[in-house]
């Protein structure tokens, strides 16, 4: 039996951790509503969103960071995932992209900008990154809002069409970035966030 090492991310409300096995139907049932999954073609059936869980729990143990399953640290309720991870091949930017999806339920409570405040952190004062990037479909205007709050700027001369998805309104994305420097600004003017913390766990 390996013991995994990873990165886990507090804040004052949330914890960013490996992902667990209990988390499937909290996952699955997220991935399977229409209004979460408003900006993708398709709903995940549960086969997809279990499979999806392990490519990202395998991808944090190897790589220390990624893709976060989110939890409500007062509860431990799972609502969603938040992380970092690079840009896909098929995209004409390259970088490291910033990321999130949660859970209806969890909407409206300012979890999202926590998680992704404390991703960014993580980025730049751990990973040491020049820049960090995010992609949006240009419809999805809760992202793009997010992305302004953080401090990110887009540039409409970097937006593309991505060819993965298929013809029509989801087609079009947008691009954000942020540097070290405006995000450490920014958040000069924010609560600072309590930082992060190496674990362990035995599968």
């Amino acid at each position: 039996m390996t013991t995994e090492r990873f990165t886990e991310l507090t804040t004052e409300r949330l914890r960013l951790r490996q992902w667990l096995a209990g988390d499937l139907e909290a996952w699955a049932a997220m991935n399977a509503d229409p209004q979460v999954r408003e900006f993708w073609p398709d709903l995940l059936t549960r086969e997809q969103a279990a499979a999806h869980l392990e490519y990202f729990r395998d991808e944090l143990a190897r790589r220390g960071w990624g893709w976060w399953a989110v939890e409500v640290a007062a509860t431990g309720e799972f609502i969603g995932m938040a992380g970092l991870d690079p840009v896909d091949e098929e995209a004409p930017v390259s970088g490291i992209e910033a990321g999130w999806r949660l859970a209806r339920s969890a909407w409206g409570h300012g979890y999202a900008t926590e998680a992704a405040r404390a991703v960014l952190t993580y980025g730049f004062q751990t990973l040491r990154l020049p820049e960090i990037l995010a992609i949006s479909v240009a419809g999805n205007e809760r992202s793009r809002a997010l992305m302004r709050r953080l401090g990110m700027t887009h540039d409409p001369a970097e937006d593309f069409d991505d060819v993965t998805m298929p013809p029509g309104p989801l087609r079009h994305s947008v691009v954000y970035r942020i540097t070290a420097g405006p995000f450490a600004a920014g958040e000069s003017c924010l609560p600072p966030l309590p930082g992060t913390r190496t674990a362990h766990s035995r599968p």
